[in-house]
């Protein structure tokens, strides 16, 4: 007859781990003999030998009861039930896995390829990376919106990094951004870019958006707040596009013509 030490030992667990069995209902707790002490049995032993290869086997304690008690083709039957919930969270952990190593690559995470891709080419054409990261941040906030049209709009972006005009502003806003003047004269620059191509745009109709998105003010509102957050001399480029007629520069937006005295 074993002492609870003595049972532990044998099976390869803790006293605390026997304890602890007794209050869930596990195994059964002796009575004391007259020594005072409580014995166990080789009853107990093959017991909590069960107990301890189903817990190692990752079966959850709650269960293990259930199986103490089955028959045979009962216990297949749990056993089987396990494995299922082990292979879903497997599954559920090389998708975490997954996630983690998109954490590791920076612009991949919230992002689809398309975009990346986009963001790659900023930094090949001479775009800081400070302004790539804000890009970046835009980008989220977009595709958090539509999911799936931002992919349909990456290959329009990324034939405008084509366009001379379009490097040129990369590289104006890039330096202004990287200077500590507030009121960099860069941004004057960066402005009449910008305007000139919003006439042309705003003249032959064409958009980055289609209809639906373009009526939709909040993610824009949202890049405009991330702007002026990140940097003050955003709220400089708003104005001076809106010196220029443009309510915003994360999308063309004219303002309205003054009424007429």
């Amino acid at each position: 007859m074993l002492t609870i030490g003595q049972l532990a030992a044998y099976v390869g667990v803790t006293v605390r781990a026997v304890r602890h069995y007794h209050q869930i209902g596990l195994l059964p707790e002796p009575g004391r003999d007259a020594s005072g002490y409580r014995r166990y049995g080789p009853a107990a032993v093959v017991s909590l030998i069960r107990i301890r290869t189903l817990a190692e086997a990752g079966v959850p304690l709650s269960r293990i009861a259930r199986m103490l008690e089955a028959d045979a083709p009962a216990f297949a039957e749990a056993v089987r039930k396990i494995d299922a919930d082990l292979r879903e969270e497997i599954e559920r952990l090389e998708t975490s896995r997954e996630r983690i190593a998109r954490l590791a690559a920076g612009d991949s995470l919230a992002l689809p390829p398309e975009v990346t891709s986009y963001l790659d080419r900023l930094r090949e054409i001479g775009v800081t990376e400070r302004m790539v990261e804000g890009e970046r941040d835009g980008w989220i906030l977009l595709v958090a919106r539509w999911p799936d049209r931002v992919p349909a709009m990456m290959p329009g972006k990324l034939a405008q990094l084509d366009d001379p005009r379009i490097v040129r502003l990369y590289r104006v806003l890039s330096g202004a951004f990287e200077s500590d003047a507030a009121d960099d004269p860069r941004l004057e620059e960066a402005a009449d870019i910008m305007a000139e191509m919003a006439e042309e745009a705003y003249a032959s109709g064409e958009t980055d958006f289609d209809e639906a998105a373009a009526q939709d003010d909040l993610p824009f509102d949202l890049m405009d707040a991330l702007a002026v957050e990140a940097d003050p001399r955003a709220t400089r480029m708003l104005d001076l596009m809106r010196e220029r007629g443009w309510a915003r520069w994360t999308r063309m937006d004219r303002l309205p013509e003054p009424p007429s005295r």
